[in-house]
């Protein structure tokens, strides 16, 4: 019992308590903005029920978090042959009769198994996370070879275009912006980089006339096209106009959390376009304040993947702040009319209790390297990695 207290006691002061902290008042924020869309009844589709879900996923993602933080992230990688597989076949069976969308979508990123639904993508984010930093520790200096480099690319090209076939272009875009994030963070050679840039311009010239769909270029040509803007008025360009309405309504101070008569009506505001209702109620204020709690999480755990004893956990950590970074880049951008609607939520804040527990999950990967700098004995596993 006394050597039980004694881990306890050294797991709460090795914790990275400040991380935890600042992703908890996240929670309550997001908690907050559901409760006032309820008692606003600004959209049909916010109930009572999504702030409750959201509070119930952050208590539970806080207490995986902290679980996966006691455990060594070298352990859990060992593992990679038991968490990959199960998040692939929790993806695979999106394409059998369980998958489905929301509200009518194409898309069918909603695994409904009878007792719960969930979006599998969100898991596969945390198994590619830790599966291709296993992959790019273990390669190590000889990553730039070119028959590791298809690899690599292989790795990475499963999961994308398994998202991509289910309609979930967000989601893929998430899952590129960690491959690169983490290439980057291993060391590719320059030489692969100006090949990169070099091959954009054809490679963007294949994908808008063979590959992308109508209504996804559309989508983009609506960003700059005024003309397609006045045309889809009522079409796919309403969410995105009334977004832009409803962010700028609320000017530097905003129209007040409850009983304005002036609040507008948003498609979704309580997912894709919470930023929107920042805006609308907490004003300009209200959007620097969010933009920079989650500027500040994003460098956080950034410091921690600099201040990682080993190459795994850096390369985690990097994966992690692209999570972050790309979500609440692409969020805020669709919400401002810069980016394309793809249905990324905002991170910790929109509703929807799997993206908030699987976040959670990720905050305890960079929990668990934090706690694990200068162990060499911990709680549940020890190991010589690099």
């Amino acid at each position: 019992m006394k050597k039980l207290l004694s881990y306890i006691s050294d797991y709460w002061r090795g914790l990275d308590k400040a991380l935890l902290t600042m992703c908890l008042l996240l929670s309550g924020f997001s908690v907050f903005l559901l409760y006032t869309l309820d008692k606003n009844g600004i959209s049909g589709q916010v109930s009572s029920r999504q702030w409750k879900i959201n509070l119930a996923a952050a208590l539970i993602g806080a207490a995986v978090a902290l679980i996966i933080a006691a455990i060594d992230y070298k352990f859990i990688s060992k593992l990679w042959w038991l968490y990959a597989p199960l998040s692939l076949i929790l993806v695979l069976l999106l394409f059998t009769s369980l998958g489905r969308g929301v509200y009518g979508a194409d898309d069918i990123g909603w695994l409904n198994l009878g007792f719960i639904q969930f979006q599998p993508s969100e898991l596969l984010k945390i198994a590619f996370i830790m599966t291709f930093a296993t992959h790019l520790s273990k390669v190590g200096p000889r990553l730039n070879e070119p028959l590791n480099m298809l690899l690599l690319l292989l790795h990475a090209g499963v999961p994308v275009l398994i998202i991509m076939k289910q309609g979930d272009d967000g989601s893929a875009l998430v899952f590129i912006s960690i491959f690169v994030a983490m290439l980057f963070a291993a060391g590719i050679s320059w030489k692969y980089i100006a090949a990169a840039i070099v091959a954009v311009p054809a490679v963007v010239y294949f994908a808008w006339t063979r590959l992308m769909q109508p209504y996804q270029i559309k989508r983009i040509q609506i960003l700059w096209d005024t003309e397609l803007q006045q045309e889809e008025m009522l079409g796919i360009y309403m969410q995105q106009y009334l977004g832009k309405k409803a962010l700028g309504s609320g000017r530097i101070t905003g129209l007040g959390v409850f009983g304005s008569d002036k609040y507008t009506y948003v498609p979704e505001i309580d997912t894709d376009f919470i930023f929107s209702y920042i805006g609308m109620t907490l004003g300009f204020v209200g959007c620097i304040l969010t933009a920079l709690m989650l500027g500040v999480i994003c460098l956080k755990i950034l410091s921690v993947a600099f201040s990682s004893k080993d190459t795994l956990g850096r390369l985690i950590c990097v994966g992690v702040f692209a999570v972050f970074f790309s979500h609440s880049v692409i969020n805020i951008g669709m919400d401002l009319g810069v980016m394309p609607v793809i249905g990324i939520p905002l991170p910790l804040i929109s509703a929807g209790g799997t993206s908030v527990i699987a976040l959670y999950a990720a905050i305890g990967l960079v929990m668990s390297v934090y706690f694990h700098r200068h162990k060499e004995e911990h709680m549940f596993y020890t190991e010589k990695y690099d």
